[in-house]
């Protein structure tokens, strides 16, 4: 029989907020942490604003000594952790540490090491590179530093499935509960790809919207204007553990996770299946994995990026796997309120899902005015929205065709 597995901790970096609680109720009263990008001249580029974390310390996280060896990526996963873990109450010191482990992912990893390295090389020669490139720019160094930080022995490993890196790797973690690997995984995503680099490659594909004018405005999912999405960076982290763990312990359970599942397009390095028919076995098999009906589902939170293509092919398949109960649900897009954060963005779209079955509150999705005929669902528009939730689902799709799918739900009585 498969082990239960529950969330007892959030944490969240984001351009909002980089508090939990606080991006919540900043989330639910439908702001936005979208501006005009400051750490960079910006002139020269087609779209110039983003999800920027500005300011940005690691203060009372990682001594200063310590900040200098890590991506910036890295720091945004191991301060979204340690509140993560503070928010878990656990103590490592009493628990098997061979039974700890962690599973981060990350679209892209260090690309600001990458940028300031080539830079040095090109310009002072080899000799001059740091010894801490490689360390810091491997996309396992989140997940490498977390265990780092604690001590701990279990299970370790880094995802990078683009944008649904972070997800793909939350439902790695919940398996490695479920089948006795682990009782406690830190797991989530984190992505700094808010550079000249990661700016310039996704200006060139012409994948960002360039309402410059409006920032705040930009980033509008399943509306009819939408131009593209908004590039963003942060970290999102969930503490997952067996149940009988979490009891024993006496800790707060936020919800239970109850699914996941992955598929692959097979179709485009970048396109989404215009039917979503991806998308659609992704959602299938964590709700087969769930052991849920389709119509216990009462939100998803979805990809939702603001792209004409993958918007429409969501909710295309939304309605293949839900039908008649696809105009019963609620849907939202986060990401219109915080941008998108690529590898990071579905651990930070799993903590506001767990945070809307809490509170019974639906997020909204802003910057919503005409509608597509083509996405024809209830997404929220503009306004939260209360509604008691028993199970919600977490979408997140990534360049390379990767589709994850995660559900989650009020911690229910009996066995799986």
């Amino acid at each position: 029989m498969k082990r239960r597995v529950v969330i007892t901790g959030l944490g969240a970096v984001t351009s909002l907020s980089c508090q939990v609680d606080d991006l919540w109720t900043r989330i639910c009263n439908g702001e936005s942490g979208v501006r005009p990008i400051k750490r960079f001249d910006m002139s020269l580029y087609r779209s110039r604003f983003g999800g920027e974390i500005d300011p940005w310390s690691t203060d009372g996280y990682i001594p200063a000594k310590d900040t200098k060896k890590l991506d910036r990526f890295t720091q945004f996963a191991l301060v979204a952790s340690v509140d993560a873990v503070r928010d878990s109450g656990l103590e490592f010191g009493s628990e098997d540490l061979s039974r700890c482990g962690v599973m981060i992912g990350s679209g892209i990893g260090g690309l600001h090491e990458i940028e300031v390295q080539h830079t040095r090389l090109l310009e002072k020669g080899p000799d001059k590179v740091s010894a801490f490139t490689i360390p810091k720019l491997m996309p396992n160094a989140a997940s490498g530093q977390v265990s780092i930080q604690y001590g701990l022995r279990g299970p370790n490993a880094a995802v990078a499935t683009a944008c649904a890196s972070a997800s793909n790797a939350m439902g790695d973690a919940f398996r490695t509960i479920q089948y006795g690997d682990a009782d406690i995984m830190i797991s989530g995503g984190a992505e700094a790809a808010v550079t000249p680099m990661g700016m310039s490659g996704f200006c060139a594909m012409r994948a960002l919207s360039e309402r410059n004018d409006d920032p705040a405005g930009a980033s509008r999912p399943f509306e009819k204007d939408r131009d593209g999405f908004v590039l963003s960076e942060g970290a999102g982290i969930v503490v997952l553990e067996e149940l009988e763990h979490a009891k024993a312990r006496g800790a707060r359970i936020y919800a239970e996770m109850l699914g996941s599942g992955c598929s692959a397009d097979g179709s485009h390095i970048t396109q989404p299946d215009k039917d979503g028919i991806g998308a659609a076995t992704a959602m299938r098999l964590a709700l087969a994995n769930a052991r849920i009906d389709p119509s216990a589902v009462g939100y998803i939170n979805a990809h939702g990026t603001s792209t004409p293509l993958g918007d429409q092919a969501e909710t295309a398949a939304v309605k293949s796997i839900f039908g008649d109960h696809a105009y019963k649900l609620s849907v939202s897009s986060t990401k219109s309120q915080l941008g998108h954060m690529l590898g990071a963005s579905g651990g930070v779209e799993l903590v506001l899902t767990v945070l809307a079955i809490v509170h019974g509150v639906i997020p909204p999705t802003i910057n919503y005015h005409t509608p597509d005929p083509l996405c024809d669902l209830d997404y929220t528009p503009n306004q939260a929205r209360e509604r008691r939730l028993d199970v919600a689902m977490s979408n997140s799709f990534g360049f390379g065709g990767h589709n994850a799918s995660l559900v989650v739900g009020r911690l229910r009585n009996g066995t799986v």
